[in-house]
C-alpha cells in the first residue's frame, strides 16, 4: 500500500513539473540546441542521427516550425535539442548498421513527421516541403474533440471532459495510445490519460511520443522502425494484401484505412512526395515499394 501512494506521489510531481517547466534544456549535454559536451558522453543513438543532421541542416529543413517566425525564436518547440533529448528513451532508433536503411529510415520518419504536421501550400514561401512541424495540434480540435475517445479499450479509459486528438510531430491520437505512452515514458497510464496536453505543451514529450508510435508495434502491425530496418518481413497473409518491405507499408501502418487501397493515385504532395524530399536530402534512394495505392489495410487487432 505504501508502495503505490509513493509512486502516485512520484507520478503527480512529475506531471506538476511538466506543465510548469520546459524540460527542453534539462540535459547538461545541450544548450539551446548545440552540442557542448565530447562525442563521447554521447548516446549511440544520438551519434547515429548527428551522422545525419545537425541544428543548421534542421534550420534548413524547418525553417516555419512551430515557435519560430522570420528565422527567429519565440519558443522553438520542435527545436533540435527537443528531438536529441527525445532519443534517448529510444536506444534502436537507427539501430542497423546499414547506411542506406539508416537514412531510408530517418527520411521516412522526418517525412511522415513533416506531412502530420505540414502547414504549406504549392506556392508558399520556400517551398511546399519546408513547412513541416509548423503544427502542435489539430487544427480542427483546438478546444476538443470527443471522438477520440474509445470507450471499448478498457485498459486506458478516456477521462471525461479531456480531448485526445492529434497533438505532437505523428499527431498521436485516440485514448488508447495517450494510455499506452504515458505507461512508456512515465510508468503509468494516468499521466498522459489525465493531462493529455502535455503532448502539446513540452518538446521533449512531444517527439518522444512521436518515436514511441514509431518504434511500437501494435498488432497485427509491425512497428515503422521494424518495416524501415528491413527487420519485418511479410508472412503469407501479409503478402495477399500486397503489403511488402517498403515505405508504403509505412503509410499502411500509421493511416492504411483512409491513404491506401482502391489504387489511390499518388500525388507530389503525398507522404511519397514527403518521403522523396527527404531521401534526396540525405542522397540515399527511396527503395522499393514507396506506394501503398495497391495494399489493402492491415486489419486492427488491440
Amino acid at each position: 500500500m505504501m508502495g503505490n501512494y509513493v509512486k502516485m506521489i512520484r507520478t503527480l510531481i512529475i506531471v506538476l513539473l511538466l506543465c510548469t517547466v520546459s524540460i527542453t534544456n534539462a540535459s547538461p549535454l545541450f544548450n539551446n540546441g548545440t552540442i557542448k559536451a565530447n562525442q563521447s558522453e554521447l548516446l549511440p543513438v544520438q551519434k547515429r542521427v548527428l551522422q545525419y543532421l545537425n541544428v543548421q541542416k534542421w534550420n534548413e529543413l524547418f525553417p516555419h516550425r512551430f515557435g519560430i517566425k522570420n528565422g527567429q525564436s519565440s519558443n522553438d518547440f520542435y527545436s533540435f535539442n527537443a528531438f536529441l533529448q527525445a532519443l534517448q528513451y529510444f536506444p534502436d532508433f537507427l539501430n542497423t548498421n546499414d547506411k542506406v536503411l539508416q537514412k531510408r529510415e530517418l527520411a521516412a520518419f522526418l517525412a511522415n513527421m513533416a506531412y502530420e504536421t505540414g502547414g504549406g501550400w504549392p506556392t508558399a514561401p520556400d517551398g511546399y516541403f519546408k513547412w513541416g512541424l509548423h503544427f502542435v495540434e489539430e487544427q480542427a480540435c483546438l478546444n476538443g474533440c470527443q471522438q477520440y475517445s474509445d470507450t471499448s479499450k478498457k485498459n486506458w479509459m478516456p477521462v471525461p471532459g479531456k480531448s485526445y486528438h492529434g497533438r505532437g510531430p505523428l499527431q498521436l491520437s485516440w485514448n488508447y495510445n495517450y494510455g499506452q505512452f504515458s505507461e512508456f515514458l512515465f510508468g503509468n497510464k494516468d499521466s498522459l490519460l489525465q493531462h493529455p496536453e502535455i503532448v502539446a505543451t513540452n518538446g521533449v514529450v512531444s517527439f518522444a511520443s512521436a518515436l514511441w508510435f514509431w518504434m511500437h508495434p501494435q498488432k497485427p502491425k509491425p512497428s515503422c522502425h521494424e518495416v524501415m530496418a528491413g527487420i519485418w518481413k511479410p508472412n503469407a497473409y501479409d503478402s495477399s494484401r500486397n503489403i511488402l518491405p517498403g515505405f508504403g507499408t509505412v503509410i499502411n501502418i500509421i493511416n492504411g484505412g483512409i491513404e491506401c487501397g482502391n489504387n489511390k493515385p499518388y500525388t507530389q504532395y503525398s507522404r511519397m512526395g514527403y518521403y522523396q524530399y527527404f531521401c534526396n536530402y540525405l542522397h540515399v534512394t527511396p527503395g522499393p515499394n514507396i506506394g501503398c495505392a495497391n495494399q489493402k489495410p492491415f486489419n486492427r487487432v488491440l
